[in-house]
């Protein structure tokens, strides 16, 4: 099943909602990660285009673009693309200790008058332009420059600093990600090195920007995403955009060729994950359905990854985002460590086996139920999910022919892969194994009883019916990895029969699973629940999945 006509059924039903956490999610490979521009020279300019909305809604907007190909990008992704305008804007990627300069085209419509980018946490050289309030500022058709260093590793934020309650909300803002110039050794050692023989072993490449967000021990990490929250007034854009029309051809700095839009009361009605709302996110970066919309956010891990999440308010509001299945430890915020005075868990205390161990102040942020998004601030975080204590196997494995079919279905070849415990009870010493990193203790525990999927009998849970809390062809019969399980409505023991055990959804109403990905689905969302709609429709908005996937299915961002 396509992405696109995917998504387009969640909007037609919140059903599918309540189940997502449990029951397997498919999808179409359409990830994140967080790409976007090199330099250390970057030409931008800044210009008008529409937004897609899932409504249909094409809402007029500014965002900077590239003037001109940039001088590379990264990650590398198919397909990738800088246009002259988008939101958010392209991602810088520079180095610690750069020099990096930034020239920016003022292309706006002349009415919309001067326009400019801050640069918060850095130390900023303008030149060029006209003074303005807060830094130089490129008046219609002209250039300004900025130079600075890249102080400080981490995410950051940039924006204009010209009329900023109207330009940041027509969409004037982007992201810096400042790469730590020093990789600390045991980010390449240890449980990450396992994680990086596991890649290797199923053919995925690794589109990490770097291996650790900070030059600190306790910053690895083995996936990245970057996230930007923002939301918009329609009437706000709907407003700039009556008065730029009917402003056209007015000459810059003349009486009345500038706006004057009424930015309060303030009432959004879209809310942006990276310049989408749900079910957008899920499309793959670089769309051709969201030309001014490159980034997707459609995060994907596998169990035991150490999953970093970069993340900024670009907004007014606060956005307090939960991510279910696991609570976030912050690293930083605003490019700031927030470290203890002693040398305390220096490493990140996942409880995962093989973490190298270093000396040095240790980590001391909070590990939030709520990662709240101030506006204007940014903060790195690490989510990470194992599987362990659900007291079941996550992997669907079952130590025997399935005797609930009638002829029983053979034994499953994943139940024979050994689970052998290290100190900390997870299969480590295995990465080229599909169950590396699984919990020992639940390895081959059945589900349940009755199964929909691919287990003989017992178990702590009881499923509803799948008609319950499906929406047709999204059900895929399982609440866990096995691929087994996925496909148990295809085996010869069931097919056009009623037989105990077999899921009452059979091939001709079911859409079968693509070969390519099982997982835990996840629901990541606003807490704030007008939040999670698009012009009050649920679901919408500031919502997306976490999907975990099992080793065998690969993880491929460039799709």
């Amino acid at each position: 099943m396509r992405e696109t006509t995917m998504k387009r059924a969640i909007l037609k039903s919140g059903r599918l909602l309540a189940a997502m956490a449990l029951v397997m999610w498919l999808a179409a490979t359409a990830f994140a990660a967080a790409p976007g521009i090199t330099g250390p020279t970057f030409n931008l300019t800044a210009q008008q285009a529409f937004l897609n909305q899932p409504d249909g809604e094409a809402v007029y907007s500014w965002g900077y673009g590239c003037n001109g190909a940039p001088t590379g990008f990264a990650p590398t992704l198919p397909g990738q693309t800088c246009s002259t305008m988008q939101v958010p804007g392209p991602t810088i990627i520079v180095t610690e200790g750069q020099t990096v300069t930034v020239n920016l085209l003022n292309g706006l419509p002349t009415a919309a008058g001067n326009t400019s980018i801050l640069f918060p946490g850095f130390t900023v050289t303008a030149t060029g332009g006209v003074t303005g309030l807060l830094t130089q500022e490129a008046a219609p058709g002209t250039t300004v420059t900025y130079t600075f260093t890249a102080s400080a590793p981490g995410t950051h934020a940039y924006y204009s600093g010209t009329q900023g309650d109207l330009q940041v909300e027509m969409g004037l803002y982007g992201a810096i990600v400042v790469l730590p110039s020093t990789i600390p050794a045991n980010c390449n050692s240890g449980y990450h090195a396992l994680n990086g023989t596991a890649r290797g072993a199923h053919a995925e490449t690794d589109f990490r920007l770097a291996h650790a967000a900070y030059d600190h021990p306790g910053s690895c990490y083995d996936r990245e995403y970057l996230f930007q929250w923002a939301e918009m007034d329609s009437r706000i854009h709907r407003q700039a955009l009556a008065q730029v029309t009917a402003l056209a051809g007015c000459i810059a700095g003349a009486p009345g060729c500038s706006l004057n839009v009424q930015t309060e009361p303030y009432h959004p009605a879209y809310f942006l994950i990276n310049g989408r709302s749900m079910p957008d996110v899920m499309d793959p970066n670089f769309a051709g359905e969201y030309p001014h919309q490159p980034y997707n956010a459609n995060p994907h891990m596998h169990m035991g990854e150490l999953t970093l999440i970069r993340t900024i308010g670009q907004g007014r509001w606060q956005h307090p985002f939960h991510e279910h299945a696991n609570h976030v430890r912050i690293l930083a915020r605003d490019g700031n460590l927030e470290l203890s005075g002693s040398a305390a868990n220096v490493t990140f205390t996942s409880g995962l086996s093989g973490d190298a161990g270093a000396t040095g102040r240790g980590l001391a942020g909070l590990l939030m139920f709520n990662t709240d998004t101030t506006p204007g601030e940014s903060f790195d975080g690490i989510f990470y999910f194992t599987g362990r204590g659900l007291n079941w196997d996550p992997y669907g494995h079952h130590p025997g022919p399935d005797t609930a079919l009638t002829p029983p279905a053979p034994n499953d070849p994943l139940a024979s892969l050994s689970c052998t415990p290290d100190a900390n009870g997870y299969n480590s010493g295995a990465p080229t194994a599909i169950n590396f990193m699984e919990w020992c203790q639940d390895h081959n525990k059945p589900v349940q009883v009755n199964p929909f999927g691919d287990v003989a009998a017992g178990g702590p849970a009881t499923l509803p019916d799948p008609n319950v809390f499906t929406n047709g062809a999204w059900y895929s019969g399982t609440p866990y990895f096995g691929p087994d399980a996925n496909l148990r409505a295809a085996m010869p023991a069931c097919a056009g029969t009623a037989s105990a055990g077999c899921t009452t959804l059979q091939p001709a109403n079911l859409q079968l699973n693509p070969a390519n990905e099982r997982g835990w689905a996840f629901m990541w969302h606003s807490h704030n629940e007008r939040e999670i709609t698009t012009n009050n429709v649920f679901p919408g908005g500031m919502l997306m999945m976490m999907l975990v996937d099992s080793r065998e299915f690969v993880i491929d961002e460039g799709m």
